[in-house]
């Protein structure tokens, strides 16, 4: 058995391409990274990076680069998963799902599996398939993209929530040494911030009052966010009144998040810094958009609750006939991680 944890990462973006230089980096794990479109010339050239955080690398790689998710039936017996880092945009309505792309990966009762990916009730499907298994939380706010096949741009330091998923079936303490576990291995190299956040509910819906404003009206609109507060009115009309729904449906839902919150917010996104939203970079390549769980789940938990967010309804019925017309796109090409 290796003496560092394995780690399988799943999602060779942007974000994945920097949570593997930071497991990596730490020196207390070994990435074993799986890419779709961005895997020949990473073969080949390895990933080109320009890191606020790391300055600039060539010819970086991990441990190991795969294709395809490998089947832990197909390795060796001593080789299995500690954890199964998943970067992948969150997109429920597009097959298949990620809990059967990375199920031959996952040793039951012992792979931990961390998403790194936005949005609401994300774990429910991991739950269902893997019931003996931990899963993590992770809310990243960094702003990494690749923005061109294995070449990687980070403007933002690499801040990283991480906490467990409270599974019934599973030992709290358990849970939450895990977590604990996973953000000793990811911060070790010193480079980036990653804090055990245990009120995973709350930190997510947390990082909506961004992502179902920001991220959606930037797409939408084809401002940045720095270009979207230059505007003031949109600023005023759109972006605020939609933060406000958000914490008036998370209210309802048990999470009372300050007011503050909202021009905290708008701090993080400096006007200097031309900030781009995933969904936004997502939007002008013709990409899938993860708009389900970040808008489409808070209107229905609005639904539930009784709470009007007309902003974010129209803002996801936009984006439902956006994501329509790229699908329609995306039907002639290969799918995949």
């Amino acid at each position: 058995m290796a003496d560092k944890p394995q780690v399988l990462l799943v999602g060779g973006g942007g974000i994945g391409t920097m949570a593997a230089l930071n497991l990596e980096r730490g020196g207390l794990a070994e990435v074993t990274a799986v890419l779709r479109s961005n895997f020949e010339i990473v073969s080949r050239k390895g990933f080109s990076i320009k890191s606020c955080d790391h300055g600039s690398l060539e010819n970086w790689r991990p441990t190991q680069i795969l294709n395809s998710v490998p089947s832990i039936l197909d390795t060796s017996p001593i080789v299995r998963y500690d954890y199964i880092v998943c970067c992948t945009k969150n997109i429920p309505d597009a097959g298949p799902g990620l809990p059967d792309i990375i199920a031959p990966a996952v040793s039951p009762a012992h792979t931990v599996i961390v998403l790194i990916q936005n949005g609401l009730n994300i774990q429910l499907p991991f739950f269902s398939r893997f019931p003996s298994n931990i899963v993590l939380s992770g809310v990243s706010r960094i702003d990494a993209h690749e923005v061109s096949p294995g070449v990687v741009e980070q403007k933002q330091h690499d801040l990283l929530h991480v906490g467990a998923f409270q599974s019934p079936k599973l030992s709290k303490e358990e849970q939450h040494r895990a977590a604990q576990h996973f953000v000793s291995i990811y911060g070790a190299g010193g480079t980036n911030t990653c804090l055990y956040m245990p009120e995973v509910d709350f930190d997510r819906w947390s990082k909506l009052v961004y992502n179902a404003s920001f991220n959606p009206i930037c797409a939408l609109t084809g401002l940045n966010a720095s270009e979207l507060q230059m505007t003031g009115r949109t600023m005023d009309t759109m972006v605020v009144p939609a933060m406000r729904e958000v914490l008036a449906v998370a209210a309802a839902a048990g999470h009372n998040i300050p007011e503050d919150i909202i021009e905290k917010t708008i701090q993080l996104n400096p006007m200097e810094e031309n900030i781009k939203p995933s969904m936004q970079v997502d939007f002008e390549k013709g990409n899938l958009i993860e708009h389900e769980n970040i808008l489409g789940e808070v209107v229905r938990e609005a639904q539930r609750h009784g709470v009007a967010t007309p902003i974010l309804n129209v803002l996801y019925e936009i984006c439902c006939a956006h994501q329509w017309r790229f699908r329609k796109a995306a039907l002639k090409e290969p799918q995949g991680i």
